[in-house]
């Protein structure tokens, strides 16, 4: 099928961001974030030689591929979006571009990404991957840093505490010796994929942006691209996070990335689930829009899915 034909007859995807940042789970040295969990290096300003030390602690021994591919499916999901990489620049796969990945620095050595991608293959889900094309806090040369700080005014873009001097920074340098090259490792090592799902773009320029299009294009040609990925392109439209449009897009390709508590990574003590009765609603209100819903599980650090998150999707599918 037409993966642009599939994309709108979807409707309703699973999204996972997972990664060191489940560890911490939203506190450091007696403090807990108020924010989202998966931005806590930034929150906290942790060293990066701090940060990359929980890589010696991450060990998911509980993690199965194959249940969260189930539970998708039994929660009427038809594509799983998983982040290969996120701010932090921790990859979740082998990577031969940067060891610094779940391969190479943990005690776990295993291929996430492989993994779900062959339970994906065996259930007949579909797969997309997450991958932070500006933002990494891990290199020097990370983007974000003319945009001073998030909308909350508590948390850099950038990594402005191991690298403070933002008018020295080139974005070029991470762009060409690191995004390019693990985007091109996830295009062609773990099969097809539905979709690559790029995010917050600031100085990444109109021909960069265009670079990366054109390889995921060359490597893939069916692999739909997020509007995320910057400077006007993209095959279909993220909108704002936790969006719920009133808007609607006809047969426009579009999609609303939510949470089904109040963050995205995991946090220990956010237990504000939405009801079953709450995400069927947000699904039905989107879909008749012509809104894809991807909602978010934010796995903790021994690759579980929190329980009520659980039950909820069971019921959601269930049509309690």
């Amino acid at each position: 099928m037409d993966n642009r034909a599939w994309f709108k007859s979807a409707q309703f995807g699973m999204m996972v961001h997972w990664g060191l940042y489940a560890l911490p789970a939203g506190e450091w040295r007696g403090r807990r974030m108020p924010h989202i969990g998966e931005w806590a290096q930034s929150y906290f300003r942790i060293p990066g030689e701090e940060y990359a030390a929980l890589a010696d602690a991450f060990n998911p021994l509980l993690f199965d591929a194959e249940a969260w591919v189930r539970l998708a499916l039994e929660a009427g999901m038809q594509y799983l979006v998983v982040t290969s990489k996120h701010h932090d620049g921790f990859a979740m796969y082998r990577s031969r571009v940067d060891e610094y990945n779940i391969c190479d620095r943990t005690p776990f050595g295993r291929d996430v990404i492989g993994e779900l991608a062959t339970a994906c293959r065996q259930h007949g889900l579909r797969l997309g991957l997450y991958y932070s094309q500006e933002l990494d806090w891990h290199e020097p040369h990370g983007g974000g840093y003319r945009s001073g700080h998030t909308n909350c005014g508590e948390m850099s873009w950038t990594n402005d505490w191991d690298y403070p001097d933002n008018a020295q920074k080139d974005f070029a340098r991470c762009f060409e010796g690191k995004i390019i090259p693990q985007v091109e490792e996830l295009l062609t090592q773990y099969g097809e994929l539905c979709l690559i799902w790029f995010d917050t773009p600031h100085v990444i320029t109109p021909d960069q942006s265009a670079e990366l299009f054109a390889l995921v294009k060359r490597r893939q040609p069916h692999c739909l691209v997020n509007t995320r990925i910057g400077n006007g392109l993209g095959d279909y439209r993220s909108l704002g996070d936790n969006q719920i449009t009133e808007t609607d897009f006809g047969e426009q390709l579009v999609e609303t990335p939510a949470t089904l508590n109040d963050t995205w990574g995991y946090k220990s003590f956010d237990q504000h689930w939405k009801p079953a009765a709450e995400v069927r609603r947000l699904r039905q209100h989107l879909n008749s829009r012509g809104v894809n819903y991807l909602l978010n599980v934010g796995p903790d650090y021994l690759g579980r899915i929190p329980a009520p998150c659980v039950d909820i999707l069971r019921e959601v599918g269930r049509g309690d």
